[in-house]
């Protein structure tokens, strides 16, 4: 039997999941919107198996971490260690500090969570700097479906329809990067030797451990004999990509 304040206490309800879904193809207002840019080819970033779960903790709704509701998710029966939502975080500031997101090169974040939500990030919004701010902008993104820019009806981060791959553009080369993967490169090279004229998109595993999936890449490389960071991978990724278009 759960005490009082642990029926308070709810992760929120699958049948609420499944509605967020449902309600992503009859949303008004919310284009899918092909990046495409004309002129020069681009960089896409796909993060897989986010974790961003909202529940009812108390009075108020909050993105589940193991920090915070460590006791909460163990009372459900859950791994604390399998809510990271700081893992995303930082590989999103990553992408943001970056040198091709500040020429204007990444044409698109999409960020898939572990509940099969995806997100698409606009290119040029600030990603909030403290965790804090964050996970309280991902908690808008989930009730609302979408979050404006302050002052302006623009949507900066929304809900879109699955699968990521209808999103994309035509002349794209999709790139998954797992430590479990046999061809070990060195990304430098790697994406030196592919051509100037597509549009290159990482997939990038946002999760504390486990692998992303890998079926709609058209290769899949490791970039190191040890696992890394989603954070690292970013950092990699933009260097290389940095060398490669001469961006100083």
């Amino acid at each position: 039997m759960l005490t009082e304040q642990e029926e308070k206490e709810k992760i929120l309800p699958t049948e609420d999941k499944m509605n967020i879904q449902e309600v992503l193809h009859e949303l008004p207002g919310i284009p899918i919107i092909r990046s495409n840019n004309p002129t020069k080819s681009g960089i896409i970033f796909i993060f897989e198996r986010a974790s961003l779960v909202p529940a009812l903790v108390g009075k108020t709704y909050q993105i589940l971490n193991p920090d915070d509701h460590a006791n909460f998710l163990r009372r459900h029966k859950k791994n604390p260690y399998d809510y990271r939502p700081e893992i995303i975080h930082q590989a999103l500031l990553e992408v943001a500090d970056s040198k091709l997101y500040k020429t204007g090169r990444v044409q698109a974040i999409y960020v898939k969570t572990d509940e099969g939500l995806l997100i698409k990030i606009e290119p040029h919004m600030l990603i909030p700097k403290t965790y804090r701010r964050f996970c309280a902008m991902m908690l808008e993104l989930l009730q609302k479906f979408s979050v404006k820019a302050m002052g302006k009806r623009e949507k900066l981060l929304r809900l879109i329809a699955n699968p990521v791959t209808q999103h994309l553009p035509t002349n794209c080369y999709k790139i998954g990067l797992s430590y479990s993967s046999e061809k070990r490169v060195r990304l430098k090279d790697y994406v030196g030797d592919l051509n100037d004229d597509v549009n290159l998109v990482f997939v990038v595993g946002a999760m504390a451990h486990g692998k992303i999936n890998c079926e709609y890449t058209d290769d899949v490389v490791s970039v190191s004999e040890f696992p890394l960071s989603a954070a690292c991978c970013v950092r990699r990724i933009s260097c290389a990509m940095e060398k490669k278009w001469k961006i100083l």
